[in-house]
């Protein structure tokens, strides 16, 4: 796994995405990656829980813009069918790691923006560093939380869901653990050490009740969850196809002010 370091240290497996370079963004390669790491964990006994974190200053600054530029400039017909295998695969990836059966703490320093932000989400907790912020700011590029939107409203419910994504402001740490957000936050020095503590904590119970928890929690009480996944994801492909949209990446590739049409 190029894009992806794991480590397994006193129980916990360490999943950390590596592509600093561009804080941690998901292109097809990393997502390809963490799904990897995830299987790999999924069987091994000696793994009671797993830690999602970033290498470098930054959790994960979403989906990687400059990697799926080139999609924006397709055939309406051939774009459309490319938009829809990235929603795709980010969708598997998110519901991989809600029905994954052992605990997955989201271990947030630095920026959580987008579909990082949807992988912290279906995470089952987050901790955060105190210089950590939690972004949904798709609509000013022209695109949808199609991911962030369900995840968010689900553990937070729809007014903090809705003043995120429709305002795109972020969420420093202080404020997402008042609003219950996040269970700890630590200086940056310290974001993998209670991060994995609570990681332990959380895998010390037997393996058959925890798994019969996240099923409980992530299947039966949020029931529709995975279905407005699926249909948040066909809505993103969709809009990822429209003029506002294809404007919203030049710009950001660009790095200028978009001019909407």
């Amino acid at each position: 796994m190029q894009h992806v370091e794991l480590t397994i240290t006193d129980h916990v497996a360490t999943l950390a995405l590596k592509r600093p370079e561009v804080c941690n963004a998901l292109d097809s390669a990393l997502i390809a990656d963490l799904s990897l790491a995830l299987s790999d964990v999924h069987q091994e006994r000696r793994v009671g829980a797993v830690l999602i974190t970033g290498k470098g200053d930054h959790f994960c600054s979403g989906v990687d813009l400059k990697a799926f530029a080139k999609v924006a400039e397709l055939e309406p017909i051939d774009a459309q069918v490319k938009w829809f295998e990235v929603w795709r695969e980010l969708t598997e990836l998110c519901e991989t790691i809600l029905r994954f059966p052992k605990p997955v703490i989201a271990a947030v320093d630095g920026q959580a923006i987008g579909a990082g932000l949807a992988i912290a989400l279906a995470a089952d907790m987050i901790v955060m560093s105190d210089r950590a912020e939690l972004t949904a700011n798709a609509a000013e590029r022209g695109l949808i939380g199609g991911l962030t939107a369900p995840l968010l409203s689900f553990r937070f419910g729809a007014a903090i869901a809705a003043r995120m994504l429709l305002t795109g402001a972020p969420l420093d740490a202080a404020e997402a653990y008042r609003l219950g957000m996040c269970c700890e936050v630590v200086p940056a020095s310290q974001i993998w050490i209670a991060a994995t503590a609570w990681a332990k904590r959380c895998g010390a119970a037997p393996r058959e009740s925890l798994q019969a928890t996240k099923r409980m929690l992530n299947e039966s009480i949020g029931e529709t969850l995975l279905t407005n996944l699926t249909n948040g994801a066909a809505t993103g492909a969709t809009v990822c196809n429209t003029e506002s949209a294809a404007e919203g990446i030049r710009a950001f590739v660009e790095k200028r002010i978009p001019q909407w049409p």
